[in-house]
């Protein structure tokens, strides 16, 4: 590489002084830059303007799939809440230490930030589909361009206004320095997202050919989270009418979703290996092939694509390495009884992100415990051992053997830290590329972004929050139903700190559901006293000394922006 910008600097040298001995100074010290992109001569087709929405695309599906392995995303991905922590082995990557997490914390500036990227690519696709040179092969087609660059500048908003709060609304490309940014309340940061979705969800498509772009269906999903948040609110704000009406609107958008004829829950064997005889419908969900709404599956409203012939040709970001960051390293909490990283261990595991104790075992204590998403199949339990000096050598290995195998505790809860059960959703039994040299890190399967299931959840709380229990309860039981679940939950069920909404929550969307939003966007204290009490280490109950239903903007943001003062979220102030 440096003999290459070595070689251009030369040339580059020689061009310059031919054109200087060609001119004379004053024109040589003219500027006339011939490409100089601004955005009226940096979009020609329609085409370019498809692909800046591919850029946003893209982004997201890294932003999800993490396949850099960036801390922060994984952060992003529920890390430091009541649903998962960290391996003893990695406890300096800790998002539940508050001794450490503060204003500076780097973590919420790469969120923010990306968000704002995000919005700033749509902001651009949305001025570039005006420009009067862009011909469209039709007036439906710039719609729809127009459409998906609305929706993804309220799906940044939305992320935004839950984890954030009240932020700032940029709704042009900036063109000069500006530092004097005016920050919105929480509530106009939700109604400036649902604004935008209302407009977007008149154009987006019923259905698409292929899978991976946005629908309509998308968009009533996150109207019918918006309303919900926006009602959370408002009933903090004391807004009583104006709350019941918002959570109205939840209950109507979720609605046109579940009961719409588009969508449905699966509830029998289906796709690329519903003739084995291992499996079930849920597990059927999580299968290569089965992921898209092409494929059959009609709970998928929403999904990354994953493409292994273009990771490897071009795109190594074309994977979810699950199995890599979820799995559980076996070889190490348990290798006297399980070592290796093949099928039999899960894969490759390196535990990246732990589930908490809540998230393997707490919700299925006593009478939850019997449900198709605690099958041995889903979420794996049963693990033989490979050690032919164990005694339990081809013969499941005890949980209390694998968590206390050593007479001194902290031992044990290191150990008990880097094993635990492997959902299907990070491994599988069928890994592709084995034959090409991969090994088993990588799934190269679609991964959902939106499925109905939380979307019935979404309407179950917008309902409880309406005062309806019973109707909370009755739909909370079609995901429990269909999961074959022997319990039932009624409205005496329904507690007042949503502790049955997050359950289930976690039972269904465990490694899909974004857990930082959904605390976060319940407001007073639910997610500080749910990271209280399930983190697993004990730095979280120590630390967390104070309240705050927000993460905090970050300082950088504050300090740079120096004409108009942000206020810091409570909790968060220096």
């Amino acid at each position: 590489m440096k003999n290459i910008l070595s070689k251009k600097t030369f040339w580059a040298l020689i061009l310059l002084m031919n054109v200087a001995g060609c001119k004379s100074n004053d024109d040589f010290l003219k500027e006339n830059p011939e490409t100089f992109y601004t955005v009226d001569n940096a979009f020609s087709t329609s085409a370019q303007i498809d692909q800046a929405l591919v850029a946003i695309y893209s982004q997201i599906r890294d932003l999800w799939a993490n396949p850099s392995e960036e801390g922060w995303i994984f952060v992003l991905r529920g890390n430091g809440t009541d649903m998962y922590d960290v391996a003893s082995i990695r406890r300096g990557a800790t998002f539940n230490n508050y001794g450490l997490i503060n204003v500076d914390n780097g973590t919420f500036y790469n969120i923010y930030g990306t968000y704002y990227q995000m919005i700033a690519k749509a902001n651009l696709a949305l001025e570039a589909a005006q420009l009067p040179h862009i011909s469209f092969a039709s007036e439906a087609e710039k719609a729809n361009i127009i459409a998906q660059a609305r929706f993804f500048r309220a799906y940044a908003y939305r992320n935004l206004g839950e984890l954030f709060g009240g932020v700032p609304l940029v709704t042009t490309v900036s063109k000069i320095p500006q530092y004097d940014f005016k920050r919105a309340t929480r509530a106009e940061t939700y109604q400036f997202a649902i604004d935008d979705l209302l407009a977007a969800e008149k154009d987006l498509p019923e259905t698409t050919v292929s899978g991976g772009r946005v629908v309509k269906g998308a968009a009533q999903h996150y109207l019918a989270e918006l309303y919900l948040a926006l009602g959370t609110q408002l009933a903090i704000e004391n807004k009583a009418s104006e709350a019941q009406a918002a959570f109205t609107q939840s209950i109507s958008f979720a609605s046109k979703v579940i009961d719409g004829g588009t969508y449905a829950l699966m509830t029998s064997r289906f796709g690329a290996r519903s003739s084995e005889t291992k499996g079930n419908v849920y597990w059927d969900l999580f299968q290569e092939n089965n992921v898209n709404y092409q494929n059959g599956n009609k709970e998928s409203i929403w999904a990354l694509q994953i493409d292994y012939a273009a990771y490897r040709a071009e795109d190594g970001k074309s994977k979810l390495p699950y199995s890599r960051t979820y799995g559980a390293v076996f070889r190490d909490g348990a290798k006297d009884h399980l070592t290796g990283t093949l099928e039999d261990v899960g894969g490759r595991g390196i535990a990246q992100m732990i589930p908490t104790m809540y998230t393997r075992d707490d919700i299925y204590a006593d009478k939850y415990a019997s449900d198709m998403r605690n099958s041995d199949i889903v979420f794996r339990r049963i693990f033989n051992g490979n050690v032919s000096s164990s005694p339990y050598f081809g013969k499941p290995v005890p949980w209390e053997v694998l968590y206390n195998g050593s007479a001194d505790a902290n031992t044990n809860t290191n150990n008990k830290s880097l094993v635990y059960p492997i959902s299907c959703k990070i491994a599988t039994d069928k890994y592709t590329g084995i034959a090409d040299g991969e090994n088993m890190s990588n799934l190269f399967r679609d991964d959902y972004f939106i499925r109905l299931p939380e979307t019935i959840l979404l309407r179950a709380e917008a309902k409880q929050r309406s005062g309806n229990k019973a109707g909370a309860a009755s739909d909370i039981n079609l995901l429990r139903a269909r999961a074959n679940a022997s319990y039932m939950v009624t409205a005496a069920d329904i507690d007042d700190k949503f502790n049955m909404i997050l359950d289930e929550r976690a039972r269904e969307l465990v490694y899909e559901e974004a857990r930082w939003n959904t605390l976060l966007r319940m407001g007073g204290t639910i997610a500080v006293e749910r990271i209280r009490k399930y983190a697993y280490w004990p730095e979280a109950k120590a630390t967390l000394t104070f309240d705050y239903n927000l993460w905090p903007i970050p300082q950088t943001i504050i300090d740079t922006n120096k004409d108009v003062v942000i206020e810091q979220n409570p909790g968060w102030q220096r």
